[in-house]
């Protein structure tokens, strides 16, 4: 049963993350925080953190860690096919629709209307990993001022970094890791 129901998550989240990678995170978050609570908002952060650490699309990244997560091996083999299985159809047949009819301008304004979607999808994920990260918390707490400045201060040096110099992420993600360490230490 439990491969089941991992299969028809990802399955989901596979059929409708449109947008890529970023814009699945609310919809995986959804799927395994909420509807099936096989992670805590903390677990899901982590995973959501290692997924993009590591090489490959962060759907599939995540699928196959929740699926070893909740079920071993087989259930990242059921995770991560249930993950990849609609983009293969769906790739399939939109690329035969789009070639035999990409100068309609139907279809450009399709695709023009799922932009503004799209990001407010990767936003809105990206405020409740911001929410987390500087309260510990999945929603805002009635006391805004019971924030981890230490969290506020990584936050802001990595966005300052990233773009005034333009740094590769992986240096600003260690850079963050190396900072975090030597400032929890001494908090």
């Amino acid at each position: 049963m439990i491969y089941l129901e991992l299969f028809w998550s990802f399955f989901q989240v596979g059929l409708f993350s449109i947008g890529g990678g970023y814009a699945t995170m609310p919809l995986i978050q959804h799927q395994v925080v909420e509807l099936h609570p096989w992670l805590t908002m903390t677990q899901f952060a982590d995973i959501i953190t290692i997924s993009q650490m590591t090489p490959g699309p962060i759907a599939i990244n995540s699928a196959t860690f929740v699926g070893i997560r909740v079920a071993g091996i087989p259930g990242a083999l059921v995770a991560t096919i249930g993950c990849i299985l609609p983009s293969c159809v769906i790739v399939t047949a939109l690329a035969y629709v789009y070639y035999r009819f990409k100068g309609l301008t139907m279809v450009q304004g399709i695709l023009s209307g799922l932009r503004p979607a799209v990001v407010a999808m990767i936003a809105s994920s990206g405020v409740s990993l911001l929410i987390l990260a500087f309260y510990g918390q999945n929603q805002l707490p009635a006391d805004l001022l019971s924030v981890d400045w230490i969290a506020v201060l990584l936050f802001a040096a990595a966005f300052f970094v990233l773009r005034k110099w333009k740094t590769d992420p992986i240096w600003v993600m260690i850079g963050a890791g190396v900072g975090g360490v030597l400032l929890y230490s001494l908090a």
